[in-house]
Parts: structure tokens; C-alpha cells; sequence
């Protein structure tokens, strides 16, 4: 579904991603993880061609991102705040992204109609601008939006970030029945190693732009993960990429 090979981003002499090679099939949650600076926002933004390749490429469904947008009708990101417009309400915003993508209204409150959970109340009817909104209120129509036109690539970047634990428990089971339907690859970034292992069947870690390991999500991930980023000796090691030269770095 998604290929990336030869990638890397440079700013003056830093290099901030370098992935030689990237596989991420159709129907998988993928799971990205690191600390801050690792390349995971900078890795999704070219994923969505906002910012420009130094050298390599990325394929989507087998679209070239940089070179054509026959990729956008099936892809859907929420990467932060400035995804959203701010002077309008939330109903405004889910309505424009639904005629963005040849959705009637009718459809967009369908769709809406089955997250008045996630929304808790605090969205939907309250007269306000997104702006006046809280960041987690933001977030919630941000991530919401994604599914709107059934995508088939759906991109969060932090989704957990600034959700309350009702609303986190509420996405996490959003992320896993999307990702049962294995129909939609979902790509999630987060710095949160519980959230990520238990929605994502496949787990790639981040360490100053490289892969330094893509390992598929068992029982015991978590306790490897943690392991992995308090630098303790593991008893059981977690899967590198085999060649940090040839797959990932």
C-alpha cells in the first residue's frame, strides 16, 4: 500500500530521516514510535507531500506522492491544529471536508451519527468555533474528519495527545475496528507506548531518523518497548531492522 525507498529530508547539514527502505501493507495498523526529533511528524508530512523529499520517494496504492494527487481521494491525515479552520463550527468543518470528498450532508451525519460517544456532548450543537474550542475538543473533530468518505489510508500523528482517558479508551476501540475490517491502513504516531501497542499490529521505532527496529506487536511488546527506551540490558531483545544500511535506516 505504502512504499517508501531511499528517503531522507536534510536541513542545511542535519539529517533528520534516512530510511533506505519502508513497507507498510494494505489493512495494517502501523504503529510509529521514538522520542522527540526522531523523524516521526517529519516522516508523515511526506507522506502527505507537505514538505519535499531530499532524495527518495514514497508511493501510495502506487500513486508517486510527489508526482501526482491521484493518492488524496483514498488518504486522510490529522496531523495537528492547522488542519482544521478555525472560523468555523464543527458542523461547518465536517460538511466542508464531506464535500471535499463527494459526500452529501446527509452521509456526513450518518457518519456522525455513530461518534456521539467519542464526542461526549462537548462538539456537536454547541454554537462554537473551532478555535474556541478546547485542544482535545479540537482533536476530537480533527480525528473525526479523517473518517469521513471511508478512506483507505488514515494518518494520526499524537491522536492520544490531549484526550481525556474516556475519549482515549473510545479511540483506541475506533483504531481496532478499523483495523479488524483490514480495509483501511492506519498509520499512528505517539509517544505513548501503552496506547500504541494496543491498537497497533506493527510496531517501527525511531532513533534520529533511522529504523532501528520494526518488530510485529505481541503480549510482550510493551515490556520490550520500554525496556528498548529506558536503555536496560533486555532479556528478550526486540527485532532490529536486519541491515540499518539496507531496510529502514
Amino acid at each position: 500500500m505504502i512504499h517508501a525507498e531511499n528517503l531522507t529530508k536534510k536541513y542545511s547539514q542535519q539529517t533528520v530521516l534516512d530510511i533506505a527502505s519502508l513497507e507498510i501493507p494494505k489493512g495494517q495498523s502501523f504503529g510509529l514510535v521514538g522520542n522527540n526529533g526522531a523523524g516521526k511528524t517529519t516522516l508523515f508530512s511526506l507522506l502527505l507531500d507537505l514538505i519535499e523529499p531530499t532524495t527518495g520517494q514514497i508511493t501510495s496504492g502506487g500513486v508517486p506522492v510527489r508526482e501526482s494527487e491521484d493518492w488524496k481521494p483514498f488518504t486522510s491525515a490529522f496531523i495537528d491544529e492547522s488542519f482544521l479552520i478555525g472560523y468555523l463550527t464543527p458542523e461547518e468543518y465536517f460538511y466542508f471536508i464531506g464535500e471535499l470528498r463527494g459526500q452529501s450532508r446527509a452521509d456526513v451525519d450518518a457518519l456522525l451519527a455513530g461518534f456521539e460517544d467519542f464526542f461526549h456532548g462537548e462538539i456537536m450543537g454547541q454554537k462554537k468555533y473551532l478555535r474556541d474550542l478546547s485542544k482535545g475538543n479540537q482533536k476530537k473533530v480533527g480525528i473525526v474528519a479523517t473518517f469521513i468518505g471511508s478512506p483507505e489510508v488514515v494518518i494520526l500523528d499524537e491522536p492520544f495527545a490531549n484526550l481525556d482517558p474516556t475519549t482515549q479508551i473510545r479511540l483506541k476501540k475506533i483504531i481496532r475496528e478499523l483495523a479488524d475490517r483490514r480495509e483501511v491502513t492506519v498509520l499512528v504516531s505517539s509517544h505513548d507506548l501503552i496506547h500504541v501497542t494496543e491498537v497497533c499490529q506493527r510496531i517501527v521505532v525511531l532513533e534520529k531518523g533511522r529504523i532501528v527496529r520494526d518488530i510485529e506487536t505481541t503480549p510482550e511488546t510493551l515490556r520490550e518497548l520500554e525496556t528498548f527506551f529506558a536503555g536496560e540490558p533486555a532479556a528478550t531483545s526486540l527485532t532490529p531492522a536486519d541491515d540499518p544500511g539496507e531496510t529502514g535506516e
